[in-house]
């Protein structure tokens, strides 16, 4: 008899049912006011909870810009691993995290399109905190997709992890820089552009 594990007990269940209420009444009020005439105060009225309760799952209203750390990293884990076996390990990073990007479009992409000021740059802040946070954990991906026998598996899966988590955080440079310029931003377009200039560069000819 194959004995499955547990799945989540009453309080998780009940941690990611305030979390999830907590970001819906965001969404709607973000929509209807604005991010900046928004309160705290305002979402935990609409998601009936206290302003304790927010604080204990979020720092700050700015937090509701990104996706749930928890999900993003498990969503890009997901694509990883559902990447074609005929990819290198390059390859299914980076096709892993437009992927993810792609999902997550309508939070945190977008919301860091938008002419928030500060409150924009702690967005961004924010998202490539946590995505320089994932690095260790995608290097692990990535020298398990790596063949056996590979020398220097180790430091390899490292460059891969780092060159496309940077290559993701240039792409959030760039898009200050081009709004900033008044010029268009497509920010996943932007994203599947930069990998391609980087999967192209160990074949590029000089």
């Amino acid at each position: 008899m194959v004995t499955r594990p547990p799945g989540p007990g009453l309080r998780e269940r009940k941690k990611d049912q305030t979390r999830s209420m907590l970001r819906e009444a965001a969404a709607g009020l973000f929509a209807e006011r604005g991010f900046t005439q928004t309160t705290v105060a305002d979402i935990v009225a609409v998601a009936n909870v206290s302003e304790r309760t927010f604080f204990r799952y979020f720092d700050s209203k700015e937090d509701l810009l990104l996706p749930d750390s928890v999900e993003l990293f498990a969503r890009i884990e997901e694509a990883f691993r559902e990447r074609p076996a005929s990819e290198g390990a390059l390859e299914a990073a980076c096709g892993a995290l437009t992927d993810a990007a792609s999902y997550f479009a309508a939070s945190s992409l977008t919301a860091l399109a938008h002419p928030l000021g500060e409150v924009r740059e702690q967005a961004r802040a924010g998202l490539t905190r946590q995505v320089a946070e994932f690095e260790e954990r995608l290097a692990d991906l990535v020298r398990e997709r790596l063949p056996d026998g590979t020398p220097d598996a180790d430091l390899e899966a490292a460059v891969v992890a780092n060159c496309a988590l940077s290559t993701a955080r240039a792409v959030l440079r760039t898009l200050r820089n081009r709004r900033e310029a008044g010029l268009p931003v497509e920010p996943a377009a932007l994203l599947s552009r930069a990998f391609g200039i980087l999967t192209g560069l160990g074949t590029a000819t000089r």
